[in-house]
């Protein structure tokens, strides 16, 4: 066989090169690209290498990430241009699956909570369960792959043939257990088939076929470039290789056989070259090695170019391939999204998707009276890429593929989706585990449900000695030009500070403390910018607070109880791009709140108040809340950043110093703080100012070192015969810290921190701690 095609392709040389006169342009020279994961980016030093020393390359065949490359190349990037992509931070996005913080949207991300792990799952799944087909997601790929192909196939006419260079690439039909060849349709979903490695990524269909990755059963295409384009010479980059035989004891060398058919590596006759470029052995998705591999198929040609030119006598000029890659690169349309079409929705959820992409609006706006007739009523997908990802981010879909095709008569592309959507349920856990009595657990479920708006429920709860709480809520979203959502939640908390520490206080002041609140909140948002929200707020409650004033009580006595019946309408307003929701190294938040709050104290003493009477008042004040954080430096392993907050009430002091206390603001710039009663750290009105300081010490391993200043401007202090609040005749600081070392791990950090209280009698602590302290809001 070997001997028979060598004869054809010999024979048919020397009848063209007779009927062509001897032309010099006459041979044709065919480029096979074999697959091989991340070692596949060396194809593109021998692209480059194969340009600059003139030899031609008329077809490209290319399998997996030979594929990739290949369609690249077919579709007019440069190998300059395609190691740019390779080094982007959009191709480090297609190789993890996460989507970039930029596309993250405020307004849609909910309240940080303290779990670790989501458990996502459909409602019939808890009868018909289902395992995951991908450990990677594809969405950023996809829509990488939509962006980079496009328009380069809408100017071949959907035809690989007319690319700038003809195309071929290969995936498999594992329900037939064959290979497929891809020669025609939307390329982007040819090469997103050829590279779809078993169990990373999330396979495709292809007129009806379920496809994986072109190297289960071709991974070196030299076959198909000979049936297809029988070039005069076959040049053969191969970076695969075969699996070692499978061992007994090697689950992952069982599999590797079993999906992977063992492959013949060679460019099928004799007037041929075939080019192995010395790369290593890589896991597929291992891109850390771009730029040496690239070299690695650049030095390998440059040595095999005698060989080459015992059979290429041809030659073209840098400035005759690059004007053939412009001449192509001048036919390809903008990318403009005239129509949006949807499989696997709702008649509702689509209208929920227009609105949120906007291209329905965006088209409308283009056709009114007096907008330029000669341009296409198209919005380009740049515009709705941001708008793409957060409708992804949402949770309302389980997977959405999408392709462009392109309407010649109208100038514009009709964007497809086609989407599998769920009525999701998710349930989390979570919590803290630490070194002192506050230990947590986090529970939660939520349920999404969505047609031309998107509704979501959700409840959780926290068990624990320190703190034990529950919350209710319901969230209704609506796709508009400007979108909003209304919400309504109840929540119950419970603070037990006598239960984490055995004192707060110096000995004539009380060590038991209680405190409990529940309350609606009815609220209104909208988004203000990406990373930023605006809401509007009513809550209505109870709070009360049970506590000794004394520490000389027996069991029988009964404890002082303080009540507070309220309403508070408020509004705020947040910023956020930190880029943890804890332990932060990066990125800024600013939060402002403005509150009005009405309502009746009611006191209740206990066996032991110097108060013998039921004592009831009525409290009216705003509040303003502003606090800052910003990681203002970042460079290598360092980022510093500072910490403002200012806090002003005009609230009236309560019946006693404890109730006053307790219903003043907390100051609890950290996570031990938040766990303890300091009264010197609680004002109605203070300024506080610090720093945060963050080292990377490894991948995933923080030191961090903060330091805070309170200054309370309206100290509360007690009068020891009334026991009653009165100002403080002068004005303090105090000052407190943390240093601490963290390990981000990936269901949630691990930390060890040493902290510091001015005035406390052991103002030292070390607080071990795995998790989340993050408890539900509080009413103001």
């Amino acid at each position: 066989m070997n001997f028979l095609n060598c004869y054809r392709a010999f024979l048919f040389s020397v009848i063209f090169l007779l009927v062509t006169g001897f032309e010099g342009n006459a041979q044709k020279v065919g480029l096979v690209l074999s697959g091989g994961g991340a070692k596949g980016v060396a194809h593109i030093g021998v692209i480059r290498a194969l340009e600059e020393e003139g030899i031609p390359i008329d077809y490209v065949t290319g399998t997996s990430m030979g594929a990739i490359i290949g369609a690249l190349y077919a579709s007019g990037y440069s190998p300059d241009e395609m190691q740019k992509i390779l080094h982007s931070d959009e191709f480090r996005g297609w190789i993890s699956g996460n989507i970039d913080e930029h596309y993250r949207y405020l307004f849609k991300k909910s309240v940080p909570d303290p779990s670790w792990v989501d458990f996502k799952f459909k409602i019939d799944s808890l009868i018909s369960p289902s395992l995951p087909s991908n450990i990677v997601s594809p969405i950023l790929m996809d829509f990488a792959f939509l962006e980079l192909f496009s328009s380069a196939i809408a100017a071949a006419g959907y035809d690989f043939d007319s690319l700038m260079v003809p195309f071929r690439c290969m995936a498999s039909d594992v329900a037939r257990a064959e290979a497929v060849m891809l020669r025609k349709g939307d390329l982007a979903s040819a090469v997103r088939a050829s590279m779809t490695f078993p169990f990373y990524f999330r396979p495709i269909r292809i007129d009806g076929k379920l496809l994986f990755d072109g190297g289960m059963y071709n991974n070196f295409p030299a076959d198909v470039m000979y049936d297809e384009f029988f070039p005069d010479i076959i040049i053969g980059s191969q970076v695969a290789s075969n699996y070692a035989d499978p061992k007994d004891d090697n689950v992952l060398s069982q599999l590797q056989n079993m999906l992977m058919q063992k492959q013949e590596y060679s460019v099928i006759c004799d007037n041929g070259v075939l080019i192995r470029p010395a790369v290593p052995e890589v896991n597929v998705i291992d891109f850390r090695y771009t730029n040496a591999f690239i070299d690695s198929g650049y030095v390998m040609t440059k040595r095999m170019i005698p060989a080459i030119r015992q059979f290429v006598v041809d030659k073209v000029s840098q400035q005759q391939i690059d004007l053939r890659r412009d001449e192509f690169k001048d036919r390809k349309p903008p990318l403009l999204i005239g129509e949006l079409k949807v499989s696997g929705l709702k008649s509702g959820q689509y209208d929920y998707v227009n609105s949120l992409l906007g291209i329905r609006a965006a088209v409308s706006r283009r056709n009114e009276p007096g907008a330029d007739a000669g341009e296409p009523a198209g919005v380009t997908l740049e515009s709705i890429k941001p708008q793409y990802f957060k409708l992804i981010l949402e949770d309302k879909i389980e997977h959405i593929y999408p392709r462009l095709v392109y309407d010649r008569e109208a100038r514009v592309f009709d964007l497809l989706l086609d989407v599998q959507r769920e009525n999701q349920m998710i349930a989390n856990i979570g919590g803290a585990v630490t070194s002192s009595a506050v230990n947590e657990l986090f529970l939660q479920l939520q349920y999404n449900y969505w047609t031309r708006v998107a509704y979501q429920a959700k409840a959780n709860a926290y068990f624990g000695r320190f703190y034990n709480s529950g919350k209710f809520e319901g969230r209704i979203d609506y796709a508009r030009e400007t979108p909003f959502f209304l919400k309504a939640r109840y929540i119950y908390n419970k603070f037990n500070y006598f239960k984490t520490n055995t004192y707060f206080f110096e000995d004539e002041d009380p060590f038991y403390l209680v405190e409990r609140e529940h309350f609606f909140t009815f609220s209104a948002g909208i988004p203000l910018s990406d990373k930023g929200v605006g809401t509007l707020e009513l809550s209505s409650g109870h709070n009360r607070d049970d506590y000794f004033q004394t520490n000389f009580y027996t069991r029988i006595d009964t404890l002082d109880r303080t009540a507070f019946n309220f309403i508070s309408p408020g509004i705020a307003v947040e910023y956020n791009s930190l880029n943890r929701k804890m332990y932060a190294s990066r990125g800024a938040r600013l939060n402002a709140e403005f509150r009005f709050v009405k309502g009746r104290e009611i006191y209740t003493p206990g066996s032991t108040s110097p108060f013998p009477l039921r004592y009831e008042d009525n409290h009216t004040w705003v509040q303003m809340n502003v606090s800052y954080e910003n990681f203002y430096y970042s460079r290598s392993r360092i980022h510093l950043g500072l910490y403002l907050q200012g806090y002003f009430s005009s609230q009236n002091y309560f019946s006693n110093y404890t109730s006053s206390i307790l219903a003043a603001k907390p100051f609890q710039p950290f996570q031990e703080a938040l766990t303890r009663f300091l009264p010197q750290f609680r004002a109605n009105r203070f300024l506080a100012a610090g720093t945060k300081n963050v080292v990377e010490l490894r991948k995933n391993i923080d030191f961090r070192a903060e330091a805070y200043m309170f200054l309370p401007l309206r100290a509360i202090e007690q009068d020891y015969y009334t026991r009653k609040a009165v100002r403080a005749d002068m004005i303090y600081a105090y000052t407190t810290g943390t240093a601490a070392l963290v390990y981000h791990s990936p269901i949630g950090p691990l930390s060890l921190n040493l902290n510091y209280y001015y005035g406390e009698d052991k103002p030292f602590s070390f607080f071990f701690k795995f998790g989340y302290l993050i408890f539900n809001d509080r009413p103001f």
